[in-house]
This record gives C-alpha cells, sequence and structure tokens, in this order.
C-alpha cells in the first residue's frame, strides 16, 4: 500500500503542497457529508452508505479532472477562456427562464434523459476569471486605453454578473469583486475600476427594481428578507439558531466524528451549514485546522506566482485561488453569523457535484501554473 502511495506522490507534479491541501479537504469533506447526510438515508430507505458512495464518487471523478487538469500546459486554458465565456452566456439565460428550481432558488438545468443538474454559474465563475485574466495579459501594452482594454474587459464581468444575480446574488458578488482585485493587480487606472464599481451599483439596483416586476426570475425580496432577518438578530433565523447549537457544542475538542447532535435539526447541514457541523465533531481545533488549510492554500498561491514566467499564469492563479478562499470564508462566515444566509458552499467539503467537479478543475488549472514554473525555474 504505501509503495502505491509513494508511486502516485511521485506522478503528481506542481505544488506538493498544494496538492496535499486538496487531499486532506477532501478527507474533511467525505467525513463530514457522511455524518451530516445520517439524517437524509430514511430517504433511501435507511441506507446510509448511499450518499456517501455518492460523495466518494464525485470527489474521485474530481480528483482525476484535477490531475488531468495539471498535465494541460496552463496557457491552453488561455485559448479556451473565450469559447467557455460564450457557452456560458447562454446556459445561464436558460437557467433564469427554464431553470430547475431547487430549495427556492433556480440556479440548475436539468441535464436531458438524465435525473442529474448542473449549476451554470460554477462554469460562468471558472469562464470569466480565464477571460479577465486572458484579456488583462493580452492588452497590457494598452491597459490604460478606454475603448481598446477597458470596455473588452468588463462588459463581459457586467453581463455573466448580472446573468448570476437573479437567483444568486452572493455569487455575483463575490465574482464581481474578485474580477474588480484582478483588475487592479493587472494596472486597470483606477478611475476606470471606480467606474466599473459604480457600473456594479447601478446594475444591482436595476435587478432589484425589476424583481418587483419579476419575483419569479429575480429574487429581490429574498435579498432583502435575509438582510432583515441578519439586522434583527440571529434569533429570527431558525438555521442561524441550530448552528450556533453546533459549535457551542464542540467546544474545543469536538464530540468526535459521527456524534453530532445538531445535524437532525440543521437544514443544509450537508452543504451550506456543514462548517457547524465540522466544528461539533471536530471541535474548535478541527475548524481552526480547516481555516489554516485555506489560508495556507491561499499564501501557497501568492508564494507561487511572483515567481510565474508568463503573466497569464499568475493571474489565473491568483484569480481562481481569490474566488475558493473569498468562497470559504463567507460560507464559514454564515455559520458563525457574522454575514446574512448566502446559499454559498464550502469549496471541496459541501455535498454537490457541480460544486466539486469545478473546484477540483480549478486546483488543476492552478496546479498546472505552479507545475510549469517548476520546470522552468528549475
Amino acid at each position: 500500500m504505501s509503495n502505491i502511495a509513494a508511486r502516485i506522490y511521485a506522478e503528481l507534479k506542481g505544488d506538493k503542497a498544494i496538492w496535499s491541501v486538496m487531499v486532506l479537504l477532501g478527507i474533511f469533506s467525505i467525513l463530514a457529508v457522511y455524518s451530516a447526510t445520517g439524517s437524509l438515508a430514511y430517504q433511501q430507505d435507511g441506507n446510509t452508505e448511499f450518499y456517501l458512495f455518492k460523495h466518494s464518487g464525485l470527489l474521485a471523478v474530481g480528483f482525476l479532472l484535477a490531475y488531468l487538469g495539471h498535465l494541460i500546459h496552463y496557457m491552453k486554458y488561455n485559448r479556451w477562456a473565450p469559447v467557455l465565456l460564450a457557452l456560458s452566456i447562454p446556459l445561464l439565460m436558460i437557467t433564469i427562464f427554464y431553470g430547475a428550481e431547487i430549495n427556492d432558488a433556480r440556479r440548475w438545468i436539468k441535464i436531458p434523459y438524465t435525473s442529474l443538474t448542473f449549476q451554470t454559474s460554477d462554469l460562468a465563475k471558472l469562464a470569466l476569471i480565464l477571460y479577465v485574466a486572458r484579456s488583462l495579459t493580452s492588452k497590457q501594452d494598452y491597459i490604460k486605453d478606454f475603448n481598446s482594454a477597458f470596455l473588452p474587459i468588463i462588459m463581459p464581468v457586467l453581463i455573466i454578473c448580472c446573468l448570476i444575480a437573479p437567483s444568486d446574488l452572493s455569487t455575483a458578488i463575490m465574482l464581481f469583486l474578485t474580477c474588480v482585485f484582478m483588475m487592479f493587480v493587472g494596472r486597470v487606472s483606477l478611475q476606470y475600476i471606480g467606474l466599473l464599481l459604480f457600473l456594479g451599483v447601478v446594475s444591482f439596483a436595476l435587478l432589484y427594481a425589476l424583481g418587483g416586476f419579476y419575483p419569479d426570475l429575480i429574487r429581490s425580496t429574498t435579498w432583502v428578507n435575509r438582510f432583515r432577518e441578519f439586522m434583527d438578530g440571529p434569533d429570527q433565523i431558525y438555521q442561524v439558531i441550530q448552528a450556533k447549537m453546533a459549535i457551542a457544542n464542540g467546544e474545543w475538542f469536538g464530540m468526535g466524528p459521527g456524534n453530532s447532535i445538531q445535524r437532525n435539526f440543521l437544514p443544509m447541514s450537508s452543504s451550506d451549514f456543514i462548517y457547524a457541523i465540522i466544528v461539533e465533531e471536530y471541535g474548535i481545533i478541527g475548524g481552526a485546522f480547516l481555516i489554516f488549510l485555506y489560508v495556507f492554500l491561499f499564501f501557497r498561491v501568492t508564494r507561487m506566482v511572483t515567481k510565474s514566467p508568463k503573466a497569464f499564469g499568475a493571474m489565473v492563479a491568483m484569480g481562481l485561488s481569490i474566488l475558493l478562499v473569498t468562497q470559504a470564508f463567507l460560507n464559514i462566515a454564515v455559520a458563525v453569523n457574522l454575514v446574512p444566509v448566502t446559499g454559498l458552499t464550502l469549496p471541496m467539503i459541501s455535498q454537490g457535484g457541480t460544486s466539486i467537479i469545478f473546484t477540483c478543475i480549478a486546483f488543476g488549472i492552478i496546479l498546472s501554473v505552479s507545475k510549469y514554473i517548476d520546470a522552468s525555474t528549475g
């Protein structure tokens, strides 16, 4: 067994520390999802292994895609960016009008002839980060030019974020701000960045106004209700109450794997609020270690991109890592009642097929950048 592990380790290229983070997150994910889905087993005739095997299978596919993705030279993703972006826009439009409604949100489309669903915003996030990285690096010689550089970058950002926002405002805001940060790093004029922020606010206001006329398409009422509930205090939100009880139960060292009590009462315990279950079972120590993994990932990527011989590699790795880490901290912040409920999953941890797959693909692209940086530096 140790020989097999050694051979697999030898086959992995790129930053071994990032691979280690990915593996540790995967282990956390299997343990947490298996425990959190215990009450859901009754829907499968008491088969407690159903969700374990399903989730483990998705992780296995995700790791395979990450491995294959890290074998591809990252500059090939540069060429694929416009195609992925062009594919994302009609898929997002289809989702708005004809998407499958799950938990009062229309974020998925059904894959024909299967029982599977696909969250189109996950593809759009990846496509937009790749496109912005491509545009910023290819236009560096005239990056201060409004018509030739700025407009071709901001139009896809506004279009994609406005198409995601009606059913998933938190993802749209997170993606928008990630792109703004990438533009700042890419030497876009601060005056233009300020204009983009203004356009973002105007777009949000327009969507909110349209929500009054098209409540089935734009969830503006949900946005207001979640913010109002948060401002009124945590005692008004059932999910937050149960999450806080789970965290309190965990104390320093937790109740032990599989011993969660609140998993039976906490809605979305295997997805949106899985961090609370992790703290309940593994304690503050376990929760802090999980946070450390995300922080460590960010610093490894930051260290890596300073060595990148090509700007595209640095930009795309930084953009993807910021997106993953920001999403992780927003999910954790919801669980501890620092921000309103967002519906964001915990990357590489929460149950959810599309989220797992595209998170692993993002890791694969980051590792591809790392692999070729290592090859070029020595």
